[in-house]
This record gives C-alpha cells, sequence and structure tokens, in this order.
C-alpha cells in the first residue's frame, strides 16, 4: 500500500458526528482535532471532501456561508476534524455574524483539544481582513495554522507558485503558520495537507 493510498484509508473513515451552534454543546473536549475555517467561497467542504476521499462527507452548496454551526466530524474515539462557520459572503444578519464571531474566537481560546487551524485561501483572493482576522486569534491562542491556498488550478503552474512565494514572505514572521498550495479538483497538494494533519492528530507513520 503506498503512502497515499494508506492516508485515503485513514481518512476515508471520517463520519458525520454533531453540529452545533455554540462551543459549549461540542462533543467531549478529549482526544485530538483540526479545525477548518475559511471565507465562504474559499472551497472549504471540497477541501474537506477531497482530505477524507469522500464525495459529500461536507455539504457543498452553490450558496456561499452554508456551514453556519460547528460541524463535527469523528475519525476515531480519540480524533476529530471541525467544520468551522463561513466567513465572509454568509447572507445572515448582522447580529448572527456577531454571535459568529464570539463562538469562533471562544472556541479557538478555550478548546484543550484543538491542535491546529487549517485556514483555507482561495487563491486568487488571499489574506482578505477576514482571513488576517483567523490568523490574529489564532496566534493570539498560540495555535498552528496551515494555510491551503485552494483552487490552485485556476492559475497556471509559475502564476500559483508566485502567489505562494509571496504569501509566504508576506508571514515570514508568524513562525506557527505554514503555507501550500492546494487544489480539490486535481489534488494538488492533497499529500501536503494529510501530512499536517497527520502531525497534528498523531497519527504514527
Amino acid at each position: 500500500m503506498t503512502k497515499i493510498q494508506k492516508n485515503s484509508a485513514r481518512y476515508n473513515i471520517t463520519r458525520f458526528d454533531k453540529s452545533v451552534p455554540r462551543p459549549e454543546l461540542a462533543p467531549a473536549d478529549i482526544g485530538r482535532e483540526v479545525a477548518f475555517a475559511g471565507r465562504s467561497n474559499a472551497g472549504k467542504s471540497s477541501a474537506l471532501n477531497r482530505i477524507t476521499c469522500q464525495k459529500s462527507l461536507a455539504r457543498i452548496s452553490k450558496t456561499p456561508g452554508r456551514t453556519q454551526q460547528l460541524v463535527f466530524f469523528r475519525i476515531d474515539d480519540e480524533r476529530r476534524l471541525v467544520d468551522l462557520p463561513g466567513y465572509g459572503f454568509a447572507k445572515v444578519p448582522d447580529k448572527v455574524k456577531r454571535e459568529w464571531s464570539v463562538s469562533l474566537e471562544r472556541y479557538l481560546r478555550e478548546r484543550q483539544s484543538l491542535q491546529g487551524l487549517i485556514l483555507l485561501m482561495d487563491i486568487r483572493h488571499p489574506l482578505t481582513d477576514f482571513d488576517q482576522q483567523m490568523l490574529h486569534w489564532s496566534l493570539l491562542c498560540n495555535m498552528p495554522v496551515h494555510i491551503l491556498l485552494t483552487k490552485a488550478d485556476k492559475l497556471k503552474r509559475g502564476a500559483a507558485q508566485n502567489v505562494l512565494l509571496k504569501v509566504r514572505r508576506d508571514l515570514a514572521d508568524l513562525p506557527l503558520v505554514s503555507v501550500q498550495l492546494f487544489s480539490s479538483l486535481k489534488g494538488t497538494g492533497l499529500e501536503e495537507a494529510q501530512a499536517v494533519l497527520d502531525e497534528w492528530l498523531d497519527f504514527k507513520a
């Protein structure tokens, strides 16, 4: 079995656990988990499905911002993936957005089992104000962040590499932040993303 096949089998068993509006309703704060966050059109659901080698684990909607709760996916008794509410384009009242903001910040600050944050950014629009706020919250919590520059297939290879290098330069002073190219459609960067999850979730090689 190749490394890619081994990782695919490891994450392919991931299943929906529960969806909650507030962190205090989340599953027991034990074991290890990794959260996925991103602007509402950054391709978060597609990335989750590609990483877990499933077609519909995370629901993909043509309407940005469909994920409006903390959605927990169970890998095994000790490990979880968490889909955080999309931010940016969600068509909801400002009051709801403020409530999401408070919940997200509290989740990042208080969740003891959270090992790291996968932050997804559309490669054509990286480091928006919303992305910067997520980075700010995570760094205040001393939380490692791994950025997926999604939809890398939308740019030619040279252009995509230039964006990658620029984002890395812009974040060079942040030691807990790493960046890679990713394409849910083509599978670009899949093995690299799974390797980060392996480390944070303490999967042995």
